[in-house]
This record gives structure tokens, C-alpha cells and sequence, in this order.
């Protein structure tokens, strides 16, 4: 299990749900907070998938939430 921290004052949480739901079909995601982040753990078939899904859910993430705050 691969546990992804992302910081709440950087991340929307509404981006977070989204982006957890684009990568769920890839990994067994589980989300959980622990002030002040936003815990994605991350499981899947190898340690190279999970990095690579955490890494991909966490730019996703990311880059809704600066197209959130741009509007």
C-alpha cells in the first residue's frame, strides 16, 4: 500500500473526490483525513502501479483544484 498525503490548504476536496474517482478502476483506493491532509491509500497489483496511480490521482487533483480556484 502506497498512503498519499495531500496537504488541504493545495488540494480542493472536491477535486480529490473527482480525481479518486477517475483512478479507482486502476487501484483500491481508500480516502481518509489526517489534519491537515487528505490520505489516499493507494493498493494495487505491484509497488510500480501504486506509485504511478498516487502520482497520476495527485496532478489530476491538483490540476482541477488551480482550475477550480482560476474561475
Amino acid at each position: 500500500m502506497t498512503p498519499l498525503r495531500l496537504h488541504r490548504d493545495l488540494y480542493a476536496a472536491s477535486a480529490v473526490d473527482r480525481a479518486f474517482g477517475v483512478y479507482a478502476p486502476h487501484a483500491t483506493l481508500a480516502r481518509r483525513e489526517e489534519a491537515p491532509y487528505w490520505v489516499v491509500d493507494v493498493s494495487a497489483q505491484t509497488p510500480e502501479r501504486e506509485r504511478r496511480v498516487a502520482g497520476e490521482l495527485a496532478n489530476y487533483a491538483l490540476g482541477l483544484t488551480v482550475k477550480e480556484r482560476t474561475r
